[in-house]
């Protein structure tokens, strides 16, 4: 019997939590200097080099540890299929993709305001997950109970709570993943 060892399964997923949680500590040690700095995107002169950098690396910070771990215990768990189906490389396109765009729309929708947290990535992750077993001229039905209940659930709150929580990143995460589904569906290149 060979001895058991330790895989490194889904090198983009567990790359990316160890990202997430440096930055979340390099946040505590700084008092939330560095995460202000590298990890969140807002309204900032495009003359600043990091305004470019925080267009994906918002992605990585969190506020603090319950933050971090929603997020990064629903990487972790829709994350590994993922990237054993897609590929490692598709999957990371999918987040680099899914990071900017969600930037942009905080960026130039939202200019009083800062983002960050991996929570568009998970919701990209979760419609993605609802797309996998898609065959051609088919709609699967997790979809569609994904696209109401949860993506449903984020425009009732869009419109109702008053949270820092941000809905609308949680719908842009989940259109990229339906979007970034479908185009892989049909054999596209990401």
């Amino acid at each position: 019997m060979r001895p058991l060892r330790l895989q490194y399964n889904a090198p983009v997923v567990l790359t990316f939590s160890l990202l997430s949680l440096g930055a979340l500590i390099f946040g505590m040690l700084t008092g939330g200097g560095s995460t202000r700095l590298l990890f969140c995107v807002y309204r900032a002169p495009l003359t600043d080099p990091l305004t470019y950098v925080r267009m994906f690396t918002h992605v990585l910070g969190h506020a603090n540890y319950t933050h971090f771990i929603g997020n990064i215990m629903l990487l972790l768990v829709i994350g590994p299929p993922l990237e054993e189906k897609y590929g490692s490389r598709r999957l990371l396109g999918c987040v680099v993709l899914t990071a900017l765009i969600s930037g942009l729309v905080q960026f130039l929708l939202f200019p009083g305001s800062a983002l960050l947290g991996a929570s568009g990535i998970v919701f990209m992750m979760i419609v993605l997950s609802s797309l996998a077993g898609m065959r051609e001229g088919e709609v699967p039905l997790t979809l569609v109970l994904v696209v109401l209940l949860y993506l449903g659930g984020e425009v009732v709150d869009a419109a109702t709570a008053r949270d820092s929580v941000s809905q609308l990143t949680h719908i842009v995460g989940g259109l990229c993943g339906a979007g970034l589904g479908f185009a892989m569906g049909r054999g596209r290149r990401i």
